[in-house]
């Protein structure tokens, strides 16, 4: 599939969307994370897309904000309904994977809604300050690589480093940038 635009998402059925989800090209996915309506069918389709390896960690990020995970954050499993079940699980689930590092970052992929993650991020921090968690944490660790590298890009020095497609080497490196690798020697690897 070349474009979400192209597909008539409103009178499409679950499996009509999901087997566009499956015949989509890794930009069309992520573009898809980025911009699927969870009021449709997020339980098939976001969890298909969600479960690929070329979601980069903005995308996923921006896919989990969309999925208004506020709604269940301090609700225990069994007090949420049925009918909501299954999207609690697929937030559950992405951030599980968000958490462990399934994401990878693509410095060009930023979240969309900044604020509103650092928000989430600030009221964390708050919950952990009064000895309280939330059912969906967020590994400030990883967030936070996502979050440095795409500010990077504002820096005019750097931005020629961004701007070329990112190679599997970078790809596998990307969560070390956080961990105090420097960026010259991910350079240096990449041949750039």
């Amino acid at each position: 599939m070349d474009s979400i635009a192209d597909f008539d998402w409103s009178t499409a059925t679950e499996e009509e969307h999901l087997e566009f989800a499956r015949k989509a090209r890794p930009a069309v996915l992520r573009d898809l994370a980025r911009s699927y309506d969870w009021n449709m069918y997020p339980e098939r389709v976001m969890t298909y897309v969600m479960a690929q390896r070329c979601i980069d960690l903005g995308s996923a990020l921006t896919a989990f904000l969309n999925g208004e995970p506020e709604r269940f954050n301090y609700l225990s499993k069994r007090h949420v309904t049925p009918e909501y079940q299954g999207v609690a699980r697929l937030l559950d689930n992405i951030c599980l994977r968000v958490n462990s590092g399934f994401y990878l970052v693509d410095p060009g992929r930023d979240v969309e809604q900044r604020k509103r993650l650092a928000k989430w991020m600030n009221y964390q921090r708050d919950d952990h300050a009064k000895a309280r968690k939330g059912r969906y944490f967020l590994d400030e660790d990883v967030v936070n690589t996502l979050l440095d590298d795409t500010l990077r890009l504002d820096r005019s020095q750097e931005t020629a480093v961004y701007d070329a497609p990112s190679s599997l080497l970078s790809d596998l490196l990307s969560p070390l940038a956080g961990l105090g690798v420097s960026r010259r020697i991910l350079r240096f690897k990449n041949g750039r």
